[in-house]
């Protein structure tokens, strides 16, 4: 018996049950995974309140990393014993063993553990195609980043940094300020007592920022468009702070002629030539110390509700690992 994590209805992290699943054979294309560590990130969140809607019931969870156990029909990539990971798109990550298409696994390096990878995979792969994708930044531009001590943000400060770009980020307390220098941050302002639009045109001579990554989403939304330069590119990619809604595109021609974006993952990570070049180029910074995936803390699977908690509170720095 498997034992796996389900919600039937949207809310809070009490809606988050355990459940146990007779697990079938892996059907053609798929391979049987044991869990060993699991990664937390805010798109959970997202899928149990219904920000992003999912089908009920449903699993939770996208990142994981394991051994497979068994394989199904057709499957010539994998063999049991080997050590895998997944950040999706499928559900389901919250689970000590379950059955997934082996077309959304990859092999892990044996220089990566499994607690760096689950750390690492989702946040890592994200940051890949925001800063190199997405926004393509380039040595020498100046980018603003928010939440710059948390899972994501804490990667695209590495990230930026070894690209030669310079970094400022914004944190919610002194200690995360801290994390965010220690990542590489050349300047970091603390949104909770700092005019952060003002500071960001101080530090640039009243120019303004070419690039913002935010993925706080509406707390920051005003912020991000007043610490803009013109024609500048506010990357939004996320909602810890609420939907950005309403936006009226007159205001990104006042601002400067703006740009605005709202990517997701997997619009760039659609082939697998994408999937592959996009991890291998993560695997290559993480053993350069370009990026490093600091596990702030670590709970039992079958306390991912309280995990959720901690997240949504502010109280997480750094990538949090669901342990199996």
């Amino acid at each position: 018996m498997a034992r796996a994590a389900r919600i039937d209805r949207i809310g809070g992290p009490e809606v988050i049950e355990w459940v146990d699943i007779d697990l079938p054979d892996p059907g053609p294309g798929e391979v049987r995974m044991r869990n060993v560590a699991v990664g937390l990130n805010f798109i959970d969140v997202y899928h149990r309140k219904g920000v992003y809607p999912v089908a009920l019931p449903s699993g939770l969870g996208s990142e994981a990393v394991g051994v497979v156990v068994a394989i199904g029909p057709g499957v010539t990539d994998f063999a049991p014993g080997d050590r895998v990971g997944t950040f999706g798109p499928a559900l389901g990550a919250y689970a000590n063993e379950r059955n997934v298409p082996a077309a959304i696994l990859l092999h892990l390096p044996d220089d990566i553990s499994d607690q760096t990878a689950a750390a690492v995979l989702l946040k890592g792969c994200t940051t890949e195609f925001l800063v190199e994708r997405c926004a393509r930044v380039q040595a020498g531009q100046t980018v603003l980043v928010h939440a710059a001590a948390g899972g994501t943000g804490h990667l695209l400060v590495g990230w930026l940094k070894a690209i030669g770009a310079t970094v400022i980020g914004t944190v919610g307390s002194p200690e995360k300020a801290v994390q965010a220098k220690a990542a590489g941050a050349d300047h970091v302002l603390l949104h909770k007592s700092e005019d952060v639009a003002k500071r960001v045109r101080e530090l640039t001579d009243g120019a303004g920022v070419p690039i913002i990554f935010d993925g706080v989403g509406m707390a920051t939304w005003e912020v991000s468009l007043a610490s803009a330069a013109r024609r500048g590119l506010i990357v939004s990619f996320g909602n810890a702070g609420g939907k950005v809604t309403g936006v009226d595109l007159g205001i990104l021609s006042a601002r400067g002629s703006l740009f605005v974006t709202r990517p997701t993952l997997f619009s760039y990570y659609v082939t697998p030539e994408e999937r592959q070049a996009g991890i291998d180029r993560v695997f290559a910074m993480l053993r350069s110390g370009a990026i490093t995936p600091e596990i702030g803390q670590t709970f039992a699977l079958e306390d991912a509700a309280a995990a959720h908690r901690a997240l949504e509170a502010g109280e997480t720095c750094g990538a949090t690992v669901l342990t199996v």
